[in-house]
């Protein structure tokens, strides 16, 4: 039971911190008009999805992984 506990606690704070990062990035110049990104509108449906800045973070969260994992 205090092994679960603790894991939800982790759970918890990991998606606090993805929380606020995804609103965080809302706010970064380059978010959401990079080429790449697809943005769909008709007259009453818009459609988006962040191809490109999804790749440049995935390609940024890697290299941080591995940086902390060179370090271990």
């Amino acid at each position: 039971m205090d092994g679960m506990a603790k894991s939800m606690i982790v759970l918890g704070a990991v998606l606090v911190t993805v929380g606020l990062v995804m609103l965080g990035i809302q706010k970064l110049p380059f978010s959401g008009k990079l080429p790449g990104d697809i943005l769909i509108k008709r007259e009453n449906f818009t459609f988006y999805f962040p191809l490109a800045t999804c790749i440049i973070i995935s390609i940024l969260i890697s290299l941080l992984l591995y940086i902390i994992g060179k370090f271990r």
